[in-house]
């Protein structure tokens, strides 16, 4: 089996930070943030604060020359994914490993169409709740790391990111069908994030008001019939079984859709109720639920762009 010795990261939020710290625990210089000049400087002027210990993580500019790592994974938003593409290039070999901790469905395919690549892991991250705020990231569960083949097949590859997350001290999981925990994640953003977002609400609301618990799964419950026409089967125990996720996260935490309007940045809002919408369009399922919050989010960002 390959062992991973060399990762780089593009992408610091909150997420990133999260878990990059636990890398750069573990590999020290081998583990590499890619970032913009602007970016660099501002991390290196004051460090992160990642859960109340100071990191300064070894930082390349894209322009920076280097040699292909093991592992390359992605941790930007899906806006920013095709620069984040170019934005690796010289760290991107035929035998990289490449993980998307991307939201939505649709990050490893664009991956694949960029880089023609054969080492990608299907993946995402579930049950962390960390927020970024400056240069303070905090989190009171750092989730863990679904990834796999998907194909189900337990290759060289998975087994590598399996043996580096143990000896980085990362909780992980590897799902017997990937992509249908994908697709239930998939589900699971569009009803909290968009919610939370129209609503500004943290998650201790979804714990608490049932009528808001509601929407937000009526907005899943489309997502589910969709599956059914991709082949995906989604069940309402797959929207169940994000209940105990949901109510064991931080009363206070936010959702990164939430924490984007706050900060009146662009949101995932097309690769979310955009996503659904367009699908439901294709194979005739009705999407009120979508329709509607997609509207509506839309309206809050351009309200925060006028000034």
């Amino acid at each position: 089996m390959k062992k991973i010795q060399s990762v780089a990261l593009i992408g610091l939020g909150a997420i990133g930070a999260a878990y990059g710290s636990k890398l750069h625990t573990l590999l020290g210089s081998d583990f590499t943030v890619v970032a913009s000049k602007d970016r660099i400087n501002r991390y290196t002027a004051n460090g992160l604060d990642v859960d109340n210990t100071m990191f300064h993580f070894n930082y390349k500019t894209p322009e920076t020359n280097a040699d292909p790592v093991d592992l390359v994974i992605f941790a930007v938003k899906n806006d920013q994914l095709e620069q984040a593409l170019t934005d690796m290039k010289y760290y991107i070999g035929p035998d990289t490993i490449i993980l998307s901790l991307l939201n939505g469905i649709s990050s490893e395919e664009e991956i694949y169409n960029r880089k023609q690549n054969n080492h990608i892991l299907y993946s995402m991250c579930v049950g962390i709740d960390a927020v970024r705020r400056d240069n303070r990231i905090r989190f009171s569960s750092i989730g863990k790391i679904c990834f796999g083949e998907k194909d189900r097949s337990l290759s060289k590859d998975v087994l590598a990111a399996k043996d580096l997350f143990e000896r980085a001290g990362i909780p992980y999981e590897i799902p017997e069908d990937i992509w249908h925990t994908i697709w239930a994640k998939f589900m699971f953003n569009v009803g909290i994030n968009q919610v939370s977002a129209v609503l500004r609400a943290p998650y201790k609301y979804f714990q608490e008001v049932p009528s808001l618990h509601e929407w937000m799964e009526q907005a899943m419950y489309e997502v589910v019939a969709i599956s059914q026409k991709v082949g995906v089967n989604l069940t309402e125990a797959d929207v169940h079984s994000y209940r105990p996720i949901l109510m064991k996260l931080s009363p206070d935490g936010q959702t990164s859709m939430l924490q984007d309007i706050v900060e009146e940045r662009k949101t995932e809002v097309e690769y979310f109720a955009g996503k659904v919408c367009e699908l439901g369009r294709k194979y005739g399922i009705p999407t009120p639920i979508n329709d509607q919050l997609y509207q509506l989010i839309l309206i809050i960002e351009d309200m925060a762009s006028i000034k």
